[in-house]
């Protein structure tokens, strides 16, 4: 059985209607080259779409001229609104930001380099018609990388269902469409150290496929390269299983039966009376069994640790310092924003722009 054939959770599908507003969440990270293609194509879908959309587009903290050409976007497009994030948080907490303010009954979550293409969320529509509350790409080739990017990526998708959650969809990135009710399920989740794929699929609602066949990137390179894919990888594992603490347990295990095997190595070389440098083999035998084991255990847990600590500052996730909304006036106040980290709940629809904890 493959992996994303693995049994799911069955559940009655209500057949409906489309959306009555369809929200596009785009995180845009340095991507000035990217976004004249990316405008185009989503102005003629949204213009082909069945239903309302509009596209939230989120900057997090982009150097180049991004933020200069989503203004002027949104100020020529009344679909579009803009957020701008204080500084860079990251692609997990921006796409978070556009979430919590997506206004629609369904919303795409989507990269701004076009390699996955807009046009599949009109498939995704047609899956939301049927009932499904989270519609997945699953990308059946990847144009334009690397054999060693297709493999780690692979291997980032099995080894994180083998170890941290078998319901993760493999070969599945964040493009996806998603229902208000599953959306709200998601956002209630304030977790600092963010994993929305693995979030997505830990709350559940059914949930189906579209396939599709992934670009190469449009323009510019990419934002995303392999230390940060490791630390994506770092944090779905700490985030979602203790796995890494138990992984810790064998590792000193395995270091501990080193040391063992090395003392009855010595063992039997003296039974032999082959040489045996005097000292050495005790010292092998103390640091590996001690110091080894004790070392890595330690290691992960404070890793462990340091996530606590961080999530008991209660800080926002991302700070938004301006935006251009056609619902509302720009708003460029952050000392008000701040105001509310102090609030304990999340609203449903959140008075200020600043995101925090229940």
């Amino acid at each position: 059985m493959k992996p994303q054939d693995r049994p799911q959770t069955r559940h009655l599908l209500r057949p409906r209607g489309y959306p009555d507003l369809l929200s596009i969440v785009i995180p845009v990270y340095n991507e000035e080259e990217s976004l004249p293609f990316l405008q185009e194509r989503l102005t003629c879908l949204v213009n082909r779409l069945p239903c309302a959309a509009e596209i939230v587009l989120v900057n997090d903290g982009s150097s180049d001229g991004s933020v200069q050409m989503l203004a002027q976007w949104a100020e020529a497009d009344g679909r579009v609104r803009l957020f701008n994030l204080a500084r860079n948080f990251g692609h997990q907490m921006a796409a978070t930001a556009g979430l919590d303010r997506a206004s629609g009954q369904a919303v795409v979550l989507m990269d701004a380099d076009l390699q996955d293409p807009p046009e599949v969320i009109l498939d995704m529509l047609e899956e939301y018609r049927r009932g499904y509350d989270v519609i997945y790409g699953r990308r059946t080739s990847r144009e334009g990388e690397t054999l060693f990017k297709r493999f780690s990526a692979w291997l980032f998708y099995r080894a994180i269902r083998l170890l941290v959650h078998a319901d993760l969809p493999a070969d599945v990135g964040d493009f996806r469409l998603v229902s208000r009710a599953c959306l709200d399920a998601v956002c209630s989740m304030r977790e600092t150290h963010r994993f929305l794929r693995g979030m997505i699929a830990w709350v559940g609602f059914p949930q189906t496929a579209v396939s599709y066949a992934r670009n190469r990137r449009v323009a510019g390179k990419s934002a995303y390269p392999l230390r940060k894919m490791l630390w994506l990888a770092w944090t779905a594992a700490v985030s979602f299983s203790p796995t890494p603490l138990r992984l810790s347990f064998v590792l000193g295990f395995l270091i501990a039966a080193i040391g063992m095997l090395q003392a009855a190595n010595a063992v039997v070389r003296s039974v032999l009376g082959l040489y045996v440098v005097p000292g050495w083999s005790s010292l092998i035998v103390v640091t590996c069994l001690i110091g080894g084991a004790i070392l890595v255990s330690i290691g992960v847990l404070g890793e462990y640790i340091g996530r606590i600590f961080e999530a008991g500052k209660e800080r926002p996730l991302y700070i938004i310092a301006s935006k251009i909304d056609r619902a509302k006036p720009m708003d460029l106040d952050v000392a008000a924003q701040l105001a509310f980290i102090s609030s304990k709940q999340l609203p449903e629809r959140m008075p200020a722009e600043v995101s925090h904890k229940p």
